[in-house]
């Protein structure tokens, strides 16, 4: 029989991690914002072996964004809002002259993917090694934000290029990234990471402190557990693009919501930025409280194993903050904070 208490034993992890981001914004709790469905589109290939012709790269880049798309428009009746290509997709790892075999923007590069854009009508993260100046031999490995109409909204340059185990080179003289933005989408705030990122926690605090929402990680690198960890700490959902393995969306929670391995090569799911994450309760019944309640009108995933779940709105006149209101619960971001005053007064150190 489980013990009458509100709480388990994982909470006291979660707090000594940090605060788990429930809010956006200025204070504006995601649970009450209504509910923004975003469909994200991933891929997972390798770029390795001999390259073709660039616009013939680009047109295989392309025509998997295309995929995606198709598959969106199959499974939930629309296209895909976003679609995130893998690491340096464009130019595939380049061995020797590493400026000489790097692309401009501007160019095919930019009137390819400017196109895509359009058509499609979704934003594309495209990743590559981009050639900065050529003159000061300058080059970066980079992921460029293209918007829905077709321009250009950014470009992240990967704070942490690889650095090989007894060597001084940053990927082979790559110049690294000095600052990680967060864009503003029409769906919320999109930030990236670039692979090797991934090992290094200043880009993601700093993402999350500009309120970034979901995280593109275009990667060489399968990794699932430090992605999970780095979604659960920071509140924010992070999808994967890679040469390998698996590409996967990783919830808040830090769980694998959706995953592809090989042979599959895209992977399309639907996520939703209003949510709440809430903690296992008596009243919440793993969810099934707001089920009965609520019928088709909520959705979510409830971790047994975790103690708690995500859950969001499908009707856009109802709030998922309302649903749980109802019942008498709180999110897990809002009790972290009411305990973490309570210890405070008893004098409980933060490490």
């Amino acid at each position: 029989m489980r013990p009458a208490k509100l709480w388990s034993a994982p909470l006291f992890y979660l707090l000594a991690a940090g605060p788990a981001p429930a809010a956006v914004g200025d204070g504006e709790s995601a649970a009450d914002r209504p509910p923004r469905k975003v469909i994200v589109g991933t891929a997972m290939r390798a770029f390795w072996g001999q390259y073709p012709p660039l616009q013939q790269r680009l047109d295989e880049l392309a025509a998997l964004v295309d995929r995606m798309a198709g598959e969106a428009r199959q499974r939930y009746g629309r296209g895909l809002d976003l679609a995130i290509l893998p690491e340096i997709a464009v130019t595939g790892e380049l061995r020797g002259d590493l400026v000489a075999g790097s692309v401009p923007l501007a160019g095919p590069l930019r009137d390819t993917f400017s196109r895509e854009a359009r058509q499609q009508h979704c934003y594309i993260v495209v990743p590559t090694y981009l050639l900065e100046d050529r003159e000061k031999k300058l080059c970066s490995n980079a992921a460029i934000l293209f918007g829905r109409n077709g321009e250009v909204m950014g470009t992240y340059r990967k704070l942490h290029p690889a650095v090989p185990t007894g060597s001084d080179s940053m990927e082979g003289g790559v110049m690294p990234g000095k600052a990680a933005p967060v864009y503003q989408c029409d769906f919320g705030k999109l930030g990236m990471q670039i692979c090797f990122d991934m090992e290094f926690d200043s880009g993601w605090k700093e993402l999350a402190r500009q309120g970034a929402e979901l995280v593109a990680w275009p990667t060489q690198s399968p990794q699932t557990s430090q992605p999970g960890f780095r979604a659960s700490r920071y509140g924010y959902y992070v999808v994967s693009s890679t040469w390998r393995h698996n590409a996967s969306v990783f919830e808040p929670t830090g769980k694998i919501a959706a995953q592809i391995k090989p042979p599959e090569e895209t992977l399309v799911y639907e996520l939703d930025l209003s949510y709440a994450i809430l903690p296992w309760s008596s009243r919440l019944k793993n969810g099934k409280a707001l089920e009965s309640r609520y019928g088709g009108k909520v959705g979510f995933h409830y971790y047994e194993d975790e103690d708690r779940g995500i859950f969001w709105s499908n009707d856009p006149q109802l709030t998922i903050g309302q649903m749980y209101r109802s019942l008498g619960l709180t999110e897990i971001g809002a009790e972290h904070r009411r305990i973490r005053k309570l210890y405070e007064q008893a004098g409980v150190p933060e490490w």
